[in-house]
């Protein structure tokens, strides 16, 4: 009986070879968190070869990004917060944070991802994922004391305004206005990011 090699390559049969490695990729990353997670193991889960993964998507990083699906890249618009420096950053942030949420089409992917924060094991997905690509580099760029402590404070405050806003739907929140959640949070990251702690 004579055995073949593995093929490499797209996979026989399967014209969304892509949509396969982003399944395969959205299930790793929130079994195993992002650091645990490799490219190879993601190929092996799609049926591919793992040049296949990078040719599709380039890095790591890059992937997990596609596998949220997320139609603002944090790493494009995180600088926007940091540019101004620390002063009015809790502004910014929030700003940014409501109109990425705030749109239909980028929340529905986003609410998805958030619901399976709660699943066990899913605290990987903040611990690896969102710190480790959204809060550290901030953190840094805006240059603050402590980073990763003030950083772990404002991420509590966002994601119990996804839980309460976008997930439980809690009146007023759920309805409330931009501006008003902004002049409600903003002081409070801002406290968060140069206060004292």
């Amino acid at each position: 009986m004579s055995t073949t090699a593995p093929r490499r390559g797209r996979r026989p049969g399967s014209p969304d070879t892509r949509a396969a490695i982003l399944a395969a990729a959205r299930q790793r990353f929130a079994q195993q968190g992002y650091a645990a997670t490799s490219v190879r193991g993601i190929a092996t889960d799609a049926g591919v070869d793992s040049s296949l993964v990078h040719h599709y998507f380039g890095t790591k990083e890059d992937l997990f990004v596609a596998a949220l699906e997320l139609r603002v890249d944090p790493r494009e618009v995180l600088p926007i917060v940091a540019e101004g420096g620390v002063d009015g950053a809790g502004e910014r942030l929030v700003r940014l944070f409501l109109s990425v949420w705030d749109d239909e089409e980028s929340r529905t992917p986003l609410v998805a991802v958030a619901r399976g924060v709660l699943d066990p094991g899913g605290q990987r997905l903040i611990n690896d994922g969102f710190s480790r690509m959204v809060l550290q580099p901030l953190g840094t760029a805006l240059g603050i004391d402590r980073p990763e402590e003030r950083m772990a404070l404002v991420a509590s405050q966002m994601f119990g305004m996804v839980l309460m806003r976008y997930l439980a739907r809690i009146e007023p929140l759920a309805s409330a206005s931009p501006e008003w959640l902004v002049d409600v949070y903003a002081p409070v990251i801002q406290g968060y990011l140069s206060g004292p702690i």
